[in-house]
């Protein structure tokens, strides 16, 4: 049987590999994986602490540092399944605190913001972004100033390109607005430490404290196994509003227990166990180890973006603000330059390095004198959240190049 679990497990990519530069795929680091082993042997249940005594108690340590990351000394927050549980509970207490108001998020942030509101039956609008695929500040001061608003939901590190969207300046319309402001830091969150940020991307990680909540997915750059995400408020009085009661329930503690303050109920201890051991072995500090990787990354997004800047065959946006960056090569039409990305793409593929491709709308995408025949652009898009990555972009470089020319994208 297991032979045969080992046989079907071939049918992958190589995730792990550096010339694996497509999705948000990270490998898990080895004493994640051996302290998840270890708790699996218990299986504990974070439920509650008769379910959980020890992962309980690693989960709260664990999460207080990512709090403490933010800037919080007081919290309230617990882990979860992934970035979109997590964004459901943040926008579930929004909710509560803000009945029948609007939720609010960039054409850019990801489609679980719009998928959770209709869950929840909140509604839902979406802001433009700039060309640089941000959330654009004078729109969104424009609809808040209409009424109806009660969140606004600040990304930080879109899926599509790594765009961090203007924290400082959403902040700044709050004296003028009553509304609440939920940071989806599901991705980028962990660049807090890194100190190779442009200055406007540092300063909106550094406002990130003044969000009422935060998401941030342990399982894409905090080197966790899938699926860990955390969700964090602000204020820990919002935990009055998960309160319940069971017929059933756990009585070995009269404090509120990680089962009162979560929409999940059972929640594995293993993935606390993990992140806790984590983090003891790569403190979240800045110039530490675990934030020199992130920083390698965005160096090598920045190496591949400047090679990529320089060459003829290719048109490129501005330089990425984290480690996500997207290209396209140039042509006579944007149907074309579409059908080349996917050419590229598949002889990439053919030599083993693997990227992504991504649709998006012209005004994100500098086409120059390309014949605008449709409304959006696919281009090639690539991750470089390994921390390897830096040491592997010379033969990405010539790999991307090699498959470009088969392709039948030429010099001009």
């Amino acid at each position: 049987m297991l032979k045969e679990v080992a046989e079907r497990l071939k049918d992958n990519y190589p995730y792990g590999d550096p010339l694996y530069a497509g999705q948000m795929l990270k490998p898990p680091h080895d004493v994640a994986r051996r302290a998840y082993e270890m708790a699996l042997r218990i299986n504990p249940n974070n439920h509650a602490l008769d379910g959980g005594r020890a992962s309980s108690a690693m989960e709260k340590e664990a999460v207080a540092e990512l709090a403490k990351m933010i800037g919080w000394d007081t919290h309230l927050g617990h882990l979860c399944g992934g970035g979109t549980m997590a964004n459901l509970e943040a926008l579930w207490i929004a909710s509560q605190l803000h009945p029948g108001k609007t939720v609010v998020a960039s054409t850019q942030a990801h489609y679980t913001h719009q998928r959770i509101t209709g869950v929840l039956g909140i509604p839902f609008e979406t802001i433009p972004c700039d060309k640089r695929g941000r959330m654009d500040v004078p729109v969104l001061a424009r609809r808040l100033a209409a009424g109806g608003v009660g969140t606004v939901v600040a990304t930080m590190g879109t899926t599509a390109t790594g765009a961090v969207d203007p924290l400082v300046a959403i902040a700044d319309l709050r004296p003028r607005f009553d509304f609440r402001i939920h940071a989806d830091a599901a991705y980028g969150g962990y660049f807090l430490l890194a100190d190779n940020l442009a200055d406007d991307t540092r300063l909106a990680f550094a406002c990130i404290g003044e969000a009422a909540s935060v998401v941030i997915d342990p399982h894409k750059h905090g080197l966790q196994p899938y699926g860990c995400g955390c969700i964090l408020f602000r204020d820990p009085s919002v935990g009055r509003l998960y309160r319940h009661d069971s017929p059933y329930t756990y009585f070995t503690s009269t404090e509120m227990h990680l089962g009162e303050i979560a929409l999940e109920c059972s929640r594995p201890g293993a993935a606390a166990v993990a992140l806790w051991a984590t983090q003891r072995l790569f403190p979240l500090v800045r110039g530490g180890e675990f934030a020199t990787g992130l920083e390698s990354g965005r160096a090598a997004a920045l190496d591949l973006h400047e090679r990529l800047r320089r060459d003829d065959r290719f048109i490129t946006g501005t330089a990425p603000e984290l480690d996500i960056l997207v290209w396209a090569p140039r042509a006579a039409s944007v149907t074309e330059a579409s059908n080349l990305s996917k050419r590229i793409f598949a002889e990439a593929a053919s030599r083993q390095l693997h990227l992504a491709l991504v649709s998006l709308p012209l005004h994100l995408v500098d086409v120059g004198p390309m014949q605008r025949d449709r409304d959006t652009l696919i281009c090639l898009r690539s991750v470089l959240m390994k921390p390897e990555h830096r040491e592997w972009t010379d033969r990405i470089w010539r790999i991307l190049d090699e498959a470009t020319s088969a392709a039948g994208v030429l010099r001009r």
